[in-house]
């Protein structure tokens, strides 16, 4: 989106204001101002031109430009109606140097989740990923996934879905399957960096929103807030509010881990967990920042910070 238009809409959230003013305000013509209004019209801001001026008068699209209205966070929006992979593009930008843009895309044609699994990505979901350069050493990294966990999670709650977190990454609604419940949003971060700190991070969530049932995989145990709610979200509205929520988190990391164990599900459960170093299984007792899991196994307790975790039942049944 042009910085233009960016300032012209962080303008009009003041209010009313005149063409003249907008003009001189942005710098640049009367006629360049009608333009970028009309550029905002077109992308579900609804514009009007009063006695007073301009004023927005309401925001009914999904677009950069409707999400960037009303944003109390510091993200710039690129937004895509197709794009292969949000987390692909999130990668160029941060190697071009980018950071606090959020890549938003209606639709992803070569998305994938963990471990480059497949990632089915049809329009209505809201697939997102955030770029930072966190000032923080590469083994704090992990604590930026549960915040957004977090953040996907109260946005889901404020949408009236009871949305809770299996470790690390999955935002689940329900009961039931290894899992624990039907997957709502899984959350892909990569990163890079140096020994003793991060270059940029990466965070993707990938949130099915306003999926239909018929969209989603069967045989992944999937769910969406349009099925859990019988009607859509304003997805607009969702994303800025994980992008607001992640922003707040983000400054705490520490408060981040203890937020994610009020909204977590796996502290309580039996559980084995498929890391790189082998199958870890007994009971999960805690979460440490910067994100591990601590699993008390017969042979004592063991901090897990990777893996594929399935619950097996709630520790002492």
């Amino acid at each position: 989106m042009p910085a233009t238009r960016r300032a012209l809409l962080a303008a009009l959230t003041d209010g009313p204001i005149r063409g003249p003013e907008l003009a001189a305000r942005l710098g640049v013509s009367r006629a360049a101002v009608w333009k970028h209004v009309e550029a905002l019209r077109a992308a579900g801001v609804d514009v009007e031109s009063t006695d007073d001026g301009y004023v927005v008068t309401g925001v009914d699209g999904y677009s950069g430009e409707a999400i960037t209205y009303g944003l109390d966070a510091p993200f710039q929006i690129e937004y895509h109606d197709t794009v292969g992979s949000t987390n692909d593009r999130a990668r160029t930008l941060a190697s071009d140097g980018a950071s606090d843009v959020a890549v938003v895309a209606d639709e992803q044609t070569a998305s994938r989740g963990r471990l480059d699994r497949e990632w089915v990505s049809p329009p209505g979901g809201v697939w997102l990923s955030v770029v930072c350069r966190p000032d923080v050493p590469p083994a704090h990294a992990p604590a930026y996934t549960l915040a957004m966990a977090v953040a996907v999670t109260r946005a889901c709650r404020e949408a009236g879905v009871d949305a809770r977190i299996k470790w690390p990454n999955d935002v689940l609604v329900g009961e039931g399957g290894d899992r624990g419940g039907q997957k709502l949003c899984g959350i892909l971060t990569e990163m890079e960096g140096e020994a003793d700190r991060v270059s940029w991070l990466a965070v993707g969530p990938g949130l099915n929103a306003n999926v239909r049932p018929a969209d989603l995989p069967p045989e992944a145990g999937a769910t969406s807030l349009l099925a859990e709610r019988g009607d859509p979200v304003d997805r607009r509205v969702v994303v800025q509010r994980i992008l607001e929520e992640f922003d707040d988190l983000r400054d705490d990391l520490r408060g981040a881990v203890s937020e994610w164990e009020k909204y977590g599900d796996t502290v309580g459960q039996r559980v084995r967990v498929d890391t790189p170093g082998g199958v870890v299984e007994g009971d999960a007792v805690g979460v440490e920042f910067p994100g591990a899991l601590v699993v008390e196994t017969d042979g004592g307790p063991v901090r897990v910070t990777a893996g594929d975790c399935e619950h097996l039942r709630p520790t002492g049944e």
